[in-house]
């Protein structure tokens, strides 16, 4: 009799996106039960070790968001504590976590990012703001976007428009995380790109744009309907699918991520510029990832719950390879 697949999802945690990482962990949970996995979401917290030894499930999943759950430390736990996972490791998490880091990485590699840098809050509040802001503005220009260098769902994230804006946007940024990334502004449509492994091929599922109503695409577009509009699969051509496809395929792989990830473009004049990479994107009912999945399985024949079976699947027969 062939030992049923045992699944720990590890959600919640205290991060400022605690309650959509709840919300992600009980809609995948539902899934796998569906699949015929047995499952248990796991709350990050101070018991989190002993119910992780209690259980000793098969496979843990990390789906919690935001700094500790995408920087590599929920990675580096598992890993100490011998608990094989789904999801990309240690080090490529510390790679797409921090955006200054990654994006200079796949600028290296002929990925098209915007141009960036990152300032420590240490070095903002030593070195003084007015001389800092001027070495900005002739640098980057306005407008230009401000954002936690680590951290998802948008917190944090600011367009500014005036430099008298750029103080208030910086200490938003330093809420979230004592590093600021500043980009320039790139304008055109945002697309999500997402990508899973199923059968040990890596699949680029349908692109989504996104439109907002009004302002940026941020944690309150994200998880309250109304904000934002989905388009699946996205209006594009040809050459702007086949574009879009190369670039996420090529940063999935310098970064060396494994399992699943959703990468963000502004897609514009320039073509697809790369913005964030999230290897633990969100799995509500409005995220992206599980729209793009289900119109892939639509057109397939089949359940998004078999998306995600397969990606289990496939990191419980790496997992099997390994040991073996």
């Amino acid at each position: 009799m062939t030992t049923p697949i045992t699944v720990a999802i590890l959600a919640g945690g205290f991060t400022h996106e605690r309650s959509v990482s709840l919300r992600s962990a009980r809609r995948v949970a539902s899934d796998f039960r569906e699949a015929g996995f047995q499952t248990k979401v796991l709350d990050v917290d101070g018991n989190l070790l002993a119910r992780l030894n209690s259980m000793s499930p098969t496979l843990a999943w990390p789906l919690v968001h935001g700094v500790t759950g995408e920087d590599g430390a929920i990675q580096s736990l598992l890993e100490l504590s011998g608990i094989p996972y789904i999801g990309s490791t240690t080090i490529a998490a510390r790679l797409a976590s921090n955006k200054t880091v990654a994006q200079s990485l796949l600028r290296d590699r002929n990925i098209q990012v915007p141009r960036s840098l990152s300032i420590p809050e240490a070095l903002f509040r030593e070195v003084g703001v007015t001389g800092m802001l001027s070495l900005i503005e002739e640098n980057f220009g306005l407008p230009l976007v401000t954002k936690p260098a680590v951290g998802g769902s948008s917190l944090g994230v600011t367009a500014v428009d005036s430099v008298a804006d750029l103080p208030r946007a910086m200490v938003d940024c330093f809420a979230y995380y004592p590093e600021a990334h500043l980009e320039e502004f790139v304008s055109g449509r945002e697309i999500a790109v997402s990508l899973v492994e199923i059968d040990g091929e890596l699949v680029v599922l349908p692109p989504v744009e996104i439109q907002v109503s009004e302002g940026l695409y941020d944690y309150e577009a994200r998880y309250q309907p109304g904000r934002a509009e989905y388009y699946i699969p996205a209006d594009l051509t040809e050459t702007e699918q086949e574009a879009l496809r190369d670039s996420a395929t090529a940063a999935f792989r310098a970064l060396g991520l494994r399992d699943l990830a959703r990468i963000d473009y502004i897609l514009g004049e320039r073509g697809p510029v790369l913005i964030d990479i999230n290897i633990a994107p969100g799995m509500t009912e409005t995220s992206l990832l599980p729209l793009a999945a289900s119109d892939y399985a639509h057109e397939h024949g089949l359940e998004t719950r078999d998306i995600y079976a397969s990606i289990v699947h496939g990191a419980y027969v790496h997992i099997q390879e390994v040991e073996d």
